[in-house]
């Protein structure tokens, strides 16, 4: 495999490069994100500084077997200081939701390049996203139209579809908040004659 790769089988990450005209193969990363996160934990690293780990990572490691360009990408949520994962089950989306519920929380994407297992450009972009204070009501029907889709999502919610009913305030760039800051990686890709300038 050569030329640009992707390192992750993330539907939402492929789309958006799809979108930008940007051609690419896909790998998964290999990288055991839990482990990752546990030592990040211990050594008290902050929701942003795991999220550039992680990207970092998972390029790093996808171009240690490919030639090319790797692309990494990672995302986390943090609440007052607090690191949130995707949920594991419906339920374990819906206590999230709830926690979140009239409270502000900030989104931190990170996307690397590397090249033969070295990272060569880093980026990390955050936004800040305030939920409305929504009623139980609506957060059944929200669940039960939506439990498959969110329980992928670090915050239980895209942004893309239904989810963005969750919300009274958005700061931040759309791209930041999928998952991808893509106008930085586009730039970089056209620096390095990836894509035209």
């Amino acid at each position: 495999m050569t030329g640009l790769v992707l390192a992750s089988r993330s539907a939402a990450r492929a789309q958006l490069l799809v979108q930008a005209g940007v051609a690419f193969e896909t790998a998964g990363s290999g990288v055991d994100e839990d482990s990752i996160k546990a030592v990040q934990a211990e050594r008290g690293a902050r929701p942003a500084g795991v999220a550039e780990v992680l990207a970092a990572a998972k390029a790093e490691n996808v171009s240690r077997l490919h030639a090319g360009l790797v692309i990494g990408a990672d995302q986390t949520l943090e609440l007052d200081g607090r690191l949130f994962d995707k949920p594991a089950s419906p339920q374990a989306a819906r206590e999230q939701l709830l926690a979140l519920r009239g409270r502000r929380h900030r989104l931190h994407s990170a996307v690397a390049l590397a090249e033969a297992g070295a990272v060569v450009w880093r980026e990390l972009k955050s936004a800040d996203l305030v939920m409305r204070d929504f009623s139980d009501a609506y957060l059944d029907g929200y669940m039960t139209r939506n439990a498959e889709a969110v329980q992928g999502c670090v915050g239980a919610y895209q942004l893309e579809s239904e989810g963005v009913q969750l919300f009274e305030r958005i700061d931040g760039d759309y791209f930041t908040i999928l998952g991808l800051p893509l106008p930085g990686l586009l730039a970089e890709l056209r620096r390095r004659g990836v894509l035209q300038s």
